[in-house]
């Protein structure tokens, strides 16, 4: 058996599923840089299918999973685990890159690069469906995005559109931020504001930037007003 097909039967063994045809798991796998411009014969078309499988799996397992969530929540969700970065980290984790096919152009870095690992895991996706039918490729995005979609890897919303909302729903002013300090080097510089709303006390954050203090800042008051961010079904 040839290095590559190895690493393909590795590959199959991790993601728990066995093509019936090699051929499509191949070309999911296969860089347009591989293939001499010739597009047809990359990863591309199937790509393109694995995202809007992708799309409606997740859209499906986030309908089920919260089912008091409104529209612009089960969106930002959406949003949140079919963005390339999140099909990045899924191909990571099922170790992708040593089975990729690149040319010479992309041999160097192309295994690490986030948008060819997205694009592949997507193409994966893709393949499945064609090879087995969406009940299968159901069960393979379930498999590697179900936690992620019970715990998400990172706020849904950032702490200044939170606290805004939060002040909004109780019929107050919008938070006023306030530059109070700015310390450190001209190239290196540190800020400290603070965000007052209503009648509460102001809260004090710190960053290398105005925007990031007033993060922290909206972020401090959240936390002292026990708001807690969205993530939990």
């Amino acid at each position: 058996m040839s290095r590559k097909a190895k690493d393909q039967v590795a590959l199959e063994e991790r993601i728990g599923y066995r093509f019936a045809d090699k051929t499509l798991l191949e070309r999911a796998l296969t860089h347009v840089s591989a293939v001499s411009g010739q597009r047809n014969g990359s990863y591309q078309r199937l790509e393109f299918l694995g995202d809007h499988v992708l799309g409606l799996v997740v859209s499906d397992m986030l309908y089920r999973a919260f089912p008091h969530a409104d529209e612009g929540e089960l969106s930002r969700r959406l949003a949140d685990l079919v963005r390339s970065e999140t099909c990045a980290e899924v191909a990571r984790e099922i170790e992708v890159g040593p089975s990729l096919i690149l040319g010479p152009s992309e041999r160097g870095s192309g295994r690490q690069r986030t948008a060819i690992l997205s694009d592949a895991c997507e193409a994966l996706i893709g393949a499945v469906y064609l090879d087995s039918g969406y009940e299968q490729a159901a069960g393979f995005v379930e498999r590697f995005w179900h936690e992620r979609m019970i715990t998400p890897r990172r706020p849904l919303r950032d702490s200044k559109t939170l606290l805004q909302e939060w002040a909004q729903g109780k019929g107050w002013p919008a938070p006023v931020y306030r530059e109070l300090e700015r310390t450190g080097p001209h190239h290196s510089p540190k800020f400290r504001v603070s965000v007052e709303v209503a009648a509460r006390e102001p809260a004090e954050g710190l960053g290398p930037s105005k925007r990031a203090a007033e993060q922290a800042a909206a972020a401090a008051m959240l936390a002292r007003e026990g708001i807690e961010a969205e993530g939990q079904p």
